[in-house]
């Protein structure tokens, strides 16, 4: 097998916590529904996800979005500075 390594490209994305808007993440939230009364729920191209506590909702290559949680959102970007 192979070794490969991810292609360097810049996303956007934020935290979130509970009682911290959701609203407003990003332009573009027409595949988020959510359950205030127990977690978000991102539809993402696999399904449905929850967005727990801490998670990273990001936006991919494609416009899509996708909750990611902090540990792995951590090894796998840095901060771009603008």
């Amino acid at each position: 097998m192979g070794k490969y390594k991810k292609k360097p490209i810049v996303i956007e994305a934020k935290q979130w916590f509970p009682g911290k808007e959701i609203e407003g993440v990003f332009t573009r939230l027409k595949n988020l529904d959510i359950d205030i009364d127990v977690h978000p729920y991102i539809d993402t191209l696999e399904g449905r996800m929850k967005v727990s506590p801490g998670d990273w909702i990001i936006k991919g290559v494609k416009g899509e979005l996708y909750p990611c949680k902090n540990d792995i959102f951590q090894m796998t970007y840095d901060l771009v500075e603008e």
